[in-house]
């Protein structure tokens, strides 16, 4: 009888396959990133060199010395006293990223995690900021969602497209949708200024294109106001998504399309609007197996690796980036998966 391996699917599931069963999985994992993107798939020694990381015979993976790589975190700050229940406030959460945790950079991020809700608080969030860099030394950011939803009836000024889509408005919806852009961008270059004021060592423009390809063009118009404004100032840009949903479908950022998008293009878009570290996204699938989605995170990332002439740092939180959709993701999985995200997706962090 062959011998069996632990793995697990994507909503966190335990189960056993065979090494020929895992090696199935791989091959339609990277097949498929392959069809979607119009990729290159895995070649036969980057899916030897998979199987060998999921069938190791640890409970935790690591990558080789000498091919360590840095970390940047998003919604940092509530992650240690929302996220895990920990009474202490968001620049003391700073402290335990860098002094117990040994993150390498940090983020200061506010509960209401969009940049809508925080302009009209943001001299508040400049004095957190001034006092989190005065009790750090890592790089610290200050971090938020552009969020274009947030600018929808009855909270905002522009009508919701999700409603006007199905009644079939679409010149509305896609009116409504850009005005949506001007006034993100307004915001995000606001907070993005201040925080550039406080000293802040960096933005973070977070789960970039939720709302859609709107939303990403937001982002990257906000972006290049920003790096016009501060040519040295550091600008972090992660995805929502392993592409832009076409919401809109007809925007463009510097002559490329915006709809339809996989890592290996958004990362050019990203590079054409000053982003210094790019966050390529992609979304695990709840009911495949850890090998499938691995396989996929990996061939994405590797083809976006080699289009990239920025820093890439692919998101690995749950739900993306082949992590189980689990509050706590299980280490033997997650480990596995930043292995092989490193050593084969040609990752500069994570």
């Amino acid at each position: 009888m062959a011998d069996k391996y632990f793995i697990r699917y994507g909503d966190g599931f335990g189960d056993y396959m065979t090494k020929d069963e895992i090696k199935e999985e791989i091959e339609i994992g990277t097949a498929d990133a392959a069809s979607r993107g119009k990729i290159d798939p895995l070649t036969e020694s980057d899916k030897d060199y998979l199987l060998d990381i999921i069938t190791a015979p640890v409970r935790f993976a690591s990558v080789d010395p000498g091919k360590e790589v840095v970390v940047s975190n998003d919604e940092g700050t509530l992650k240690v006293s929302t996220r895990c229940g920990v009474s202490i406030d968001r620049t003391s959460a700073l402290a335990v990223d860098e002094r117990i945790l040994c993150m390498d950079t940090a983020e200061l991020a506010h509960i209401d995690y969009s940049f809508k809700p925080i302009k009209p608080v943001v001299y508040d969030e400049m004095c957190a900021m001034r006092h989190a860099l005065q009790n750090t030394i890592i790089p610290i950011y200050y971090g938020a969602m552009p969020n274009l939803g947030t600018y929808t009836h009855p909270d905002g000024p522009c009508e919701n497209w999700a409603e006007l889509l199905p009644l079939g408005k679409i010149a509305e919806a896609r009116e409504s949708q850009e005005v949506a852009v001007e006034h993100a961008v307004r915001d995000i270059v606001r907070v993005a200024s201040c925080m550039y004021e406080a000293g802040a060592d960096g933005i973070n423009l977070d789960t970039v294109g939720a709302s859609g390809d709107a939303d990403a063009l937001a982002a990257f118009l906000a972006i290049k106001e920003i790096r016009a404004k501060y040519p040295d100032f550091c600008i972090e840009a992660g995805m929502a998504g392993e592409f832009f949903l076409g919401m809109h479908g007809e925007l463009e950022f510097e002559g490329m399309r915006l709809a339809g998008m996989y890592p290996h293009q958004q990362v050019k878009v990203a590079e054409k609007a000053g982003v210094t570290i790019f966050g390529p996204t992609v979304n695990t699938n709840s009911s495949k197996s850890f090998p499938w989605n691995v396989a996929r995170v990996v061939t994405f990332t590797k083809a976006c690796a080699e289009a990239a002439n920025i820093p890439i740092h692919p998101n690995v939180g749950m739900g993306v980036g082949s992590m189980c959709l689990t509050d706590s993701v299980p280490l033997d999985a997650a480990s596995r998966a930043d292995k092989a995200i490193v050593e084969i997706g040609k990752a500069d962090g994570l």
